[in-house]
């Protein structure tokens, strides 16, 4: 179903076409994936509340770009996007004299693709993958919020991406002369729903709503390496030069993602909101007792990662409420 009420962009991409300069170039082993941090790095963080003025709060979170080997100078592909957030929270306010009583404050989440946030045009209404995303998020976020303090109202949460990072599987998927999907698109959308998690939590705060604490996202993958790139977080699996468990993957940075995890987690009381793993594990043998499992090492490394990102979240919050203090008027 359209919206004939707009006129829709073209269907194609909305990026020109950039020419190779020879046919070489294209299935040049330059132009593979490579990891340039260490698996235990996770990329820069730049996160902000209050931009929106006319929302009860609100706040804008972007990562930094993967870095590109100096191999891929002249190349025919893009380098790979950044992930770039924005959130607006609207309420509480009353809901309406229709609707039911609730006891508790009525949450709802909107996650939405901006036409322009990846290489193939997206629509303007909301597809399964962006109600799926809506859904994960609204579970990460329920357990946050005294939803007991606020009855009968409503909140909307609304999170727009920017501009997203599954570009990057055709990337690799042209340079390996193959279309590989599959478990790097999933990494791709779990690393936009850990973003949201943690801008939700930004602009939640912003907005004065009571938490029980901060929740922030984070993302951990199982991925094959070659030997010579086996410096991992954690090793597993029987082929140890092979297997990794790395922090904050990217689609440009592995070759093979066998499974992700994205966890949304709160510090101060050790508690998990949210837990979404898809892939394989590697076949492994059965692990000996005092050891985990490889689900067991994903998580951990997944609760590491949103660890990472809360220090972040603190400091923008802590940043926000000094400004906040300034430019309060003094009482005379």
């Amino acid at each position: 179903m359209t919206d004939r009420r707009r006129v829709n962009g073209p269907s194609g991409g909305t990026e020109p076409p950039v020419f190779a300069l020879s046919s070489d170039s294209i299935t040049s082993s330059s132009h593979r994936a490579t990891r340039l941090r260490d698996s235990t790095d996770l990329r820069k963080i730049f996160l902000k509340t209050g931009l929106t003025p006319s929302a009860s709060g609100s706040a804008y979170l972007e990562l930094e770009k993967a870095p590109v080997p100096s191999t891929q100078g002249a190349s025919f592909f893009s380098a790979p996007p950044a992930l770039k957030l924005t959130c607006t929270v609207h309420g509480p306010r009353p809901l309406p004299r229709a609707a039911p009583f609730t006891s508790k404050l009525l949450l709802t989440t909107h996650v939405k693709f901006a036409p322009f946030a990846t290489r193939l045009r997206r629509g303007y209404l909301r597809d399964a993958s962006e109600r799926d995303l809506a859904v994960h998020l609204e579970t990460a976020l329920r357990g946050v919020i005294f939803g007991e303090r606020w009855p009968k109202s409503g909140v909307d949460i609304i999170v727009t991406v920017l501009e997203g990072e599954e570009d990057a599987v055709r990337v690799n998927a042209l340079a390996d002369g193959e279309d590989r999907k599959g478990g790097n698109a999933v990494c791709g959308m779990m690393s936009i729903l850990s973003g949201c998690i943690t801008v939700a939590s930004a602009a939640i705060v912003d907005a004065g709503l009571d938490c029980i604490d901060l929740v922030s996202g984070g993302v951990a993958a199982i991925v094959r390496q070659p030997a010579a790139e086996s410096n991992s977080y954690e090793k597993t699996g029987e082929d140890e030069s092979e297997i990794q468990i790395v922090l904050d993957p990217t689609e440009s940075d592995h070759g093979e993602i066998l499974s992700t995890c994205v966890v949304g987690y709160l510090q101060s009381r050790d508690e998990v909101t949210e837990l979404w793993m898809s892939g394989s594990s590697p076949s492994m043998s059965q692990p000996s007792s005092g050891s985990q499992s490889n689900v067991s090492l994903l998580v951990d490394g997944a609760v590491q990662a949103a660890i990472a990102a809360r220090h972040v979240l603190s400091e923008a919050i802590k940043e926000s409420m000094e400004l906040r203090m300034q430019s309060k008027p003094s009482d005379d």
